[in-house]
């Protein structure tokens, strides 16, 4: 603390301030293109451009005038989450509008309770890749938030939601990075570095946090960030910063003694061990060398990745086959996907059971507890030749491990199982049990067969591709439909409907003497669909045929819906994900 002995009390009101939270890293000058504040843009420019000083004297001052600029910026700014003065207008997200057809404006006429009510519907769906591409698009263009019934921290909460949801953390850090709102998403930024902290990336999260280029307001990130410092050998700034939280109040008796080990203050190992962070729990790992953790039945899911991700589990061999209580921690942790599956198996070998039991397996199982009694089952079909009799093996087992609400720990055992069979050898008692669990691998079918016979699936469809100028496919199109029409047999599909109205969309001539090969029913979008196109609400609309596409694919859906999205996406002009949507479902692909 020698350092704050030569400040005078302004200057070090100033500092402590400053350095309270301010990242110490510096990398290249974020820029906003949607923050209409010019002067915002100068003064952040300013700050940015201030380069970091080996000397401590210098820097104190250089952070002294950041200080200084933070607090006029503040003076005009808004409060976290509270962005209502239309003089400050922010925007967020990593998209330009113009990129997918959209814009700016996408959800100003949209009902904050609409929005509300589908992202509730959306969050008990799994979606499909297809579904999520369409949201990510959705929610991640820049455009202002919906103002009806919602506030923006209400909205950008629910994008927060999404993205941890969708669990993209390349996609997180980009859109927390890029937008500099680490602050406005304390939780979402959280989750990313817990994330890479349970899977052993300190590497990654210390250089995302490096990349932060406004001061921590969160305390969990501004200790997260003292951490790292200290990895990077960067002590004094580490040090400095500590002492100067600890000056305006900061008090956290663990995290100061790990620090305090970290720096190397004092020799004696601090054992103590917290689990209320995946922070805390990684420093008690990092400052003690002979570090022991027993998990148990209350051990957080995070606390449990980090374990396995740190090798810090007990090998299964090392585990007593009398520790029941100790085997069914690791049997929930199975079913939690935190434990290996096969290191399950391997200590339900070592399980001893007469030749009685094991003959009679079927009936001596219920004798048993339940742990023990999978371990039986599980021997007796390891022994079982039989296919038949090893598959009502197998389905008792998994039968078993749901009597405990643990069905997942055989979930991957099962299907290396499962997959060793032929399907035709199956009988028809047991096939619903087999293609329940089966992992079926199904081939992607990415290669597209034109089929110059049928309109959907001719070559005609590159002009999706932007392949066409328009005299060219009023051309072909023309053609095509003249021997259409001709030919009596030709049956004319929904499909071949879909891209017609697609090319009418754009503004692509066809004579109105082909108007008879089909008709046009006014009736098939959905009505409040309908209404949000009618309104012009672009970017509800798009969440709800996110909703209608759900954990399908999209080559997975019957025609009348691809016909109704295909239909709204015109009508709103947002041609670039209608494209990408029609160059999935309308080609025959092998």
């Amino acid at each position: 603390m020698k350092i704050l002995k030569l400040l005078n009390s302004k200057n070090f009101s100033i500092i402590l301030i400053s350095f309270l939270s301010m990242s110490v890293y510096a990398e290249e000058k974020p820029i906003d293109i949607w923050n209409l504040n010019e002067k915002e843009i100068e003064e952040n420019s300013k700050i940015i451009e201030l380069e970091e000083d080996k000397n401590s004297e210098t820097k104190i001052q250089n952070e002294s005038e950041i200080y200084i600029m933070q607090s006029q910026k503040k003076e005009k700014s808004i409060e976290l989450g509270e962005i209502s003065d239309r003089n400050e207008i922010k925007i967020y997200g990593l998209y330009d509008p113009e990129d997918y057809d959209l814009d700016i404006n996408m959800w100003s006429n949209s009902n904050g309770d609409q929005i509300k009510n589908i992202f509730l519907r959306l969050n008990k769906i799994d979606l499909s890749e297809d579904a999520n591409e369409i949201m990510r698009i959705t929610l991640l263009t820049n455009a202002h938030s919906p103002e009806l019934n919602i506030s923006e921290k209400e909205f950008l909460e629910l994008r927060s939601k999404w993205l941890v949801k969708n669990s993209d953390l390349n996609l997180i850090e980009e859109y927390l990075i890029k937008n500099q709102i680490i602050n406005l998403h304390p939780k979402l930024t959280k989750y990313l570095l817990d994330k890479y902290l349970s899977e052993v990336k300190i590497k990654e999260a210390c250089q995302f946090l490096s990349k932060n280029m406004k001061p921590l307001e969160d305390d969990y990130l501004s200790k997260f960030n003292i951490y790292c410092l200290i990895k990077s050998e960067k002590i004094e700034e580490a040090q400095l910063i500590f002492d100067l939280k600890k000056e305006l109040g900061f008090k956290d008796i663990y995290f100061e003694k790990k620090i305090r080990s970290l720096l190397g203050y004092t020799s004696k190992v601090d054992t103590s061990i917290s689990e209320k962070t995946i922070l805390d729990f990684h420093l008690a790992h990092q400052v003690n060398p002979n570090f022991s953790f027993e998990p148990n039945n209350n051990t957080d899911k995070i606390i449990w990745k980090y374990l396995s991700s740190s090798n810090l589990l007990s090998s299964y061999d090392q585990i007593e086959i009398s520790e029941l209580e100790k085997i069914a921690t690791i049997e929930k942790a199975a079913h939690n996907k935190n434990y290996p599956e096969k290191d399950l198996f391997e200590i339900y070998k070592r399980f001893q059971f007469n030749i009685n039991e094991l003959l009679n397996a079927e009936n001596s199982y219920k004798s048993l507890s339940n742990i023990e009694a999978r371990a039986l089952i599980y021997q007796k079909s390891l022994l079982e030749s039989e296919m038949i009799e090893k598959l009502k093996l197998l389905k008792l087992l998994k039968k078993l491990f749901k009597k405990d609400s643990i069905n997942d720990a055989f979930d991957l055992e099962l299907k290396k199982v499962l997959d060793k069979i032929n399907p035709t050898d199956v009988p028809d008692n047991l096939t619903s049990f087999y293609y329940t669990n089966i992992d079926i691998k199904s081939e992607k079918k990415n290669d597209i067969k034109f089929n110059k016979d049928i309109l959907h699936q001719s070559k005609i469809i590159n002009y999706f591709n932007g392949d066409y100028s328009n005299s060219k496919i009023e051309k072909d199109i023309d053609n095509f439909l003249k021997k259409i029409k001709k030919d009596k047999k030709y049956f004319f599909s929904k499909k071949d409907q879909i891209f017609l109205e697609s090319l009418k969309s754009d503004g692509i001539n066809i004579s109105k003497k082909y108007d008879d090969l089909y008709e046009i029913n006014e009736s098939e979008v959905p009505t409040d669909i309908q209404v949000m196109v009618n309104n012009n609400e672009k970017g509800l609309s798009l969440l709800r045929i996110v909703e209608v596409i759900g954990q399908d694919e999209l080559e997975r859906i019957d025609e009348d819906t691809i016909y109704f999205i295909i239909r709204a996406l015109n009508q709103l002009n947002i041609d670039l994900i209608r494209n990408r949507i029609l160059l999935k479902v309308l080609p025959l692909k092998v």
